[in-house]
């Protein structure tokens, strides 16, 4: 496994793996991995010949009093995971290297990043995109890996990876939770051994929604049903609920097409998402 620090090595490497032949699948992270994460990378190995993971906390999706200075950093922890997983490549740029003095050149999806956390985090998905199209020209893969945890994020990168025309598939894998229920996430360590209890809120809330859609298709009253599932957990305030398209984030009056229920929570000062497909 080689550990790249810098862009001209990644892209040399890159470039000479894509020269040989080799399909590489690309991870991008924040680092702070966990089970989720090695998950998007077991797919990417199944389909790829070369795979590389990027640990990268990205200062510009966060927001001036959200968490990137606490935000978990595990390095040598998440390379020896990666190490076990047979990872073949590490892109570990510095914050200079990817934002270097002067520069103030931004990738925006308009219309669909205003939504959901785009709504609740303005500016997360402009540093989203920006991160990510970095990476994809750096990297150069021929597919790269998500979570479906992040379902407006994925929608925002398709669409990116449309209307850019960038040279890759973008394949989403499912949700990997707890036995409980909970959505794995880095931020999870935030939680208390009372707010891990009380984040299971999310999990329920959806799980109503999901068994209530069987019948009902009313996107107002599926929000209702969520809201009182919330309604029982007092420790915990509510961001968003929302019934949507998957592709565009727009709200949907009923669910007889398909629909993505997603919701964002605040457990104590740690914000937690998660979501289904109906």
């Amino acid at each position: 496994m080689r550990i790249l620090k810098t862009i001209a090595e990644a892209q040399s490497a890159c470039t000479q793996l894509r020269a040989e032949g080799r399909t590489l699948g690309l991870v991008p992270t924040m680092g702070a991995l966990h089970e989720g994460h090695l998950s998007l990378v077991w797919a990417a190995r199944t389909v790829s010949d070369m795979v590389a993971v990027s640990i990268f906390v990205n200062p510009t999706q966060f927001g001036p009093n959200e968490d990137f200075s606490k935000y978990p950093r595990t390095f040598e922890t998440d390379c020896a995971m990666l190490e076990r997983e047979g990872v073949d490549l590490i892109f570990a740029p510095t914050v200079e290297a990817m934002y270097p003095a002067g520069a103030n050149t931004f990738v925006v999806v308009e219309g669909v990043s205003d939504r959901l956390d785009g709504a609740s985090r303005p500016g997360h998905f402009r540093g989203v995109t920006t991160v990510v199209s970095k990476l994809f020209h750096i990297i150069g893969p021929h597919k790269a890996f998500f979570g479906q945890k992040d379902a407006a994020q994925v929608a925002v990168l398709r669409k990116m990876v449309r209307d850019l025309n960038f040279p890759l598939q973008i394949v989403v894998c499912p949700i990997v939770r707890e036995g409980d229920g909970l959505a794995l996430s880095s931020r999870n360590r935030y939680l208390s051994e009372t707010e891990r209890g009380q984040a299971l809120v999310l999990h329920r809330a959806l799980i109503a929604v999901e068994d209530a859609a069987s019948g009902e298709k009313s996107a107002e009253r599926l929000i209702e049903i969520a809201r009182a599932v919330f309604a029982e957990e007092l420790g915990v305030r509510v961001d968003y609920i929302s019934v949507v398209d998957p592709d565009t984030l727009k709200d949907v009056a009923d669910v007889r097409g398909g629909a993505l229920v997603a919701v964002a929570a605040f457990v104590g000062s740690t914000r937690l998402i998660d979501n289904v497909v109906l």
